[in-house]
Formats: structure tokens, C-alpha cells, sequence
């Protein structure tokens, strides 16, 4: 009989339960921070965005449910769950939201998540902010392999993807359900190499 040794976790638990959430600064002036109890009306705010609306499936109908979500990324954060910043400019208001869902540390991988109010878009920030989050989830907490997936026909997330360096590995059909409908979504991956 052959026996292994058990694979041991690419990243050990409790790397992230044990710091703080960090600051992460981005070349055009603006910052990844933790999202702050008060910045409700901004989480509220994107859930009834039509564009972030058409491509997330965010749906927040209240400041108190958009309270209780930002506490929850307090949570998930000590559970190594998930890790979810604000996109301000500093000492100002949440203008977006980036972050990695999915988080499995014994694998080694995450799926980023990520959307921009109009006072944000189109200037570059989106990619920005996804090579910083990467770099932060490759480089400083250590995962192998981050997803990055979006519905085929939004192609700002594919040039995002692209950009970033994320390499396109393909199409899953009928892969996330919204509200109108199934959605193809392709599958970008960057990779600790």
C-alpha cells in the first residue's frame, strides 16, 4: 500500500484572521481601504447602478441591509473568507469596490470581484486596482492562482482582464444566473509564476 504525505495548505490558516486589513495605495491617487460603517449609501448607491446592476448580481434595498454588508466583509475577513476594499480617493467617499470572494487558502486561490460608480469609470482605476489587489494577493498573502470571470458581452471587464494581465483560458457556458438570465462568462486566471 502506498501511502502520501497529506498536501500541505499553500497559504496556512490564519495569515489573514491574524493582520489587519491593509491600505493599499494605486499609482492615479487613489486607495484600497476597508469598507467603513458609514459608507452605506455608497454600497446602496452601486446596488441600484443599472450598469453594476447588469453585470453583479448586488442587490442591497436598504442603508441598514448595506450596514450589515459591510460589517459581513469585517467578518469574512477574520473567517479568510473573502477580503473586499472600498475604491476612494483618500479621506474621500467609496467610489467602487474590489476585492477576492472565494478565498481558499489550503489551495492557494481567489476570484476577484470588482465594480465602479460613475464618478470612477473610465479612467483607468479598474485595472489599477486589480493589478495592486493581485499583486497584494500573490506577492503579500501568498495565493498561486486568482480567477477573474465576466459575462462574455461585457467587454470593459474583458479589457480590464486583459490589461491586468489576466490570461483568457476560455468560455463557461450558462455559468451565473442574473436577473435576466444565464450568462456566459469567460474565465481569465493570473498564476504565481
Amino acid at each position: 500500500m502506498i501511502t502520501s504525505a497529506p498536501i500541505p495548505p499553500v497559504v496556512p490558516a490564519g495569515r489573514m484572521a491574524e493582520a489587519e486589513q491593509p491600505v493599499l495605495a494605486l499609482p492615479g491617487g487613489w486607495e484600497l481601504r476597508p469598507w467603513q460603517p458609514g459608507e452605506a449609501g455608497a454600497l446602496l448607491a452601486a446596488s441600484q447602478d443599472p450598469a453594476i446592476r447588469l453585470w453583479n448580481r448586488l442587490v442591497v434595498n436598504s442603508a441598514a441591509e448595506a450596514a450589515e454588508r459591510i460589517e459581513r466583509m469585517r467578518q469574512r475577513w477574520q473567517a479568510e473568507l473573502s477580503a473586499m476594499w472600498a475604491i476612494a480617493r483618500p479621506g474621500g467617499e467609496a467610489a467602487g469596490l474590489i476585492g477576492w470572494g472565494d478565498i481558499d487558502l489550503a489551495g492557494g486561490s481567489a476570484e476577484i470581484v470588482y465594480w465602479l460608480l460613475p464618478a470612477a469609470r473610465g479612467a483607468g482605476v479598474a485595472v489599477e486596482a486589480t493589478e495592486r489587489v493581485s499583486r497584494w494577493a500573490l506577492d503579500e498573502l501568498g495565493l498561486h492562482r486568482l480567477r477573474l470571470c465576466h459575462a462574455v458581452t461585457n467587454t470593459a471587464s474583458c479589457r480590464v482582464a486583459d490589461r491586468a494581465g489576466y490570461a483568457l483560458e476560455g468560455t463557461m457556458r450558462s455559468a451565473l444566473l442574473h436577473a435576466d438570465g444565464w450568462h456566459d462568462q469567460h474565465l481569465h486566471a493570473l498564476i504565481q509564476t
